[in-house]
């Protein structure tokens, strides 16, 4: 779910599909966007009935029905100063698979199965080959229907809401007007 553009990771994708759906996925795409990327899906969904889905569309109330029910959301966005979809993916406990970068490396953690601390999976690189390693990660844990539940709920317990950054500016807030009554200025 996704304008369908170099910037988003299409380019890293469109690298890694052929191994993508040797895995077994199923993989859908809803967004519009450059024409190469377009053709390149279509294409693709053409070859692989049933396992690849596209729809060249923008289509808000569609969006968030694929995004709720998919089990993962795949955002390897060369740069992202914020990002919207991977809230909407913890929210809805759909798994994000993101790179590290901007509001992305804010929002989702590594997931440990160890710990079972994260709520997500990350990768550095802006290779297909580190995506692709990144997605291998989530499947493993997936197989594992506890550790996968886990996963499930931290991502839908994450809080980026406006409340949790309210508290922590207060907080700031109260603790540095705390000090200044403790230090006085010299003048």
């Amino acid at each position: 779910v996704s304008r369908l553009v170099s910037q988003k990771g299409f380019d890293l994708l469109e690298a890694i599909l052929d191994d993508l759906l040797q895995r077994g996925v199923q993989f859908v795409i809803l967004g519009s966007g450059d024409r190469k990327y377009q053709d390149f899906f279509q294409s693709a969904a053409r070859r692989n009935p049933g396992r690849l889905g596209v729809r060249i569309a923008f289509e808000d109330a569609l969006a968030h029905k694929i995004e709720a029910g998919a089990d993962m959301f795949l955002m390897p966005s060369r740069y992202e100063p914020s990002g919207l979809n991977q809230l909407y993916s913890l929210k809805y406990g759909t798994i994000p698979v993101v790179r590290t970068t901007g509001g992305l490396k804010d929002s989702v953690q590594e997931f440990d199965p160890a710990t079972s601390k994260g709520n997500g999976f990350r990768f550095d690189d802006y290779e297909g080959t580190a995506l692709l390693a990144a997605i291998d990660r989530a499947l493993a844990v997936f197989r594992n229907k506890k550790q996968w539940r886990a996963l499930m709920r931290n991502a839908m317990t994450t809080d980026y809401s406006w409340n949790r950054s309210a508290r922590e500016y207060s907080s700031l807030y109260a603790s540095l007007a705390q000090g200044a009554r403790a230090s006085p200025v010299h003048i």
